[in-house]
């Protein structure tokens, strides 16, 4: 039988890893530009539009506003917005089509993925590397025991968090006063 805290610890040991490995003053940057962005937009597919989703919900609970490509409730990308494109491999159409159409219209795109030498970098304006393996099985991955990308979609996810709090923090938010941002139809 398979030991549950094994498997629970060598994910747990990878995403330490793997979030130790990111650059601290990319993220400062991504910072800086989700703070300067009057609407600040995502764009993924798959398991990393779930984790982008999160993030911007979190977001939106910090006062953001905040809104994921193709929601009903989308309005138009200015140059005084922020696209973030989650993709580990920087290939996938999809956000590489939605980069470029921003671009078009002035926006700051910001991609965060495993990738830097990607189809993506002709688009993005910063990047945000994390250094996990991809569908391209690159030489300079961090290989993981998860299946597929799962480690890039909980980093993605970690991170997301990890910026709300330092948000929190620089902007010394009381904790109790966002909960005037959560949803309060449920």
């Amino acid at each position: 039988m398979v030991d549950y805290y094994e498997a629970e610890r060598e994910i747990i040991d990878e995403l330490q890893t793997t979030l130790d490995k990111v650059d601290a003053d990319d993220i400062d940057k991504l910072l800086a530009e989700i703070n300067k962005a009057e609407k600040v937009f995502f764009v993924g597919v798959g398991r990393v539009l779930l984790s982008l989703e999160a993030i911007a919900k979190r977001l939106a609970h910090l006062g953001i506003k905040t809104y994921v490509v193709g929601q009903i409730t989308e309005p138009a990308i200015t140059e005084r917005d922020l696209l973030i494109v989650g993709s580990g491999s920087g290939e996938t159409n999809f956000p590489l089509i939605i980069a470029e159409k921003a671009k078009k219209f002035n926006a700051t795109v910001i991609h965060i993925g495993a990738n830097p030498n990607s189809s993506m970098k002709a688009y993005s304006d910063y990047f945000v590397r994390i250094p996990v393996s991809t569908k391209l099985q690159l030489p300079n991955e961090t290989q993981s025991v998860q299946p597929m990308t799962s480690l890039f979609e909980q980093s993605l996810l970690l991170l997301g968090d990890t910026i709300a709090l330092m948000m929190i923090r620089e902007q010394n938010i009381d904790m109790p006063s966002l909960w005037k941002y959560h949803a309060n139809l449920e």
